[in-house]
């Protein structure tokens, strides 16, 4: 018998501009978001959604792609605000 497990990759989204007393937590796929302002809550709900969508298209898992790839849905999806690396 093997001993090799699996590799699985999770998302992991920490919002730091919290100011209102909520707790924010949500579970994904394959991501866990936690805490920020409901603004940013959102917006990191809809990019790790989006870059969900986009992994499907591709037919791929998180755990597949490469760091340049994850970087280009990342950035696609909304999650990555600054311009793409070349």
């Amino acid at each position: 018998m093997s001993n090799k497990r699996k590799k699985k990759a999770l998302l992991l989204g920490l919002g730091l501009d919290n100011n209102d007393g909520h707790t924010r937590l949500t579970r994904g796929e394959n991501f866990l978001l936690a805490g920020g302002s409901e603004e940013t809550h959102t917006h990191m709900t809809e990019g790790a959604l989006k870059l969900n969508e986009q992994l499907k298209k591709r037919g791929k898992q998180l755990e597949d792609i490469s760091r340049d790839e994850f970087l280009d849905l990342a950035h696609k999806s909304g999650l990555l605000n600054h311009p793409k690396r070349n």
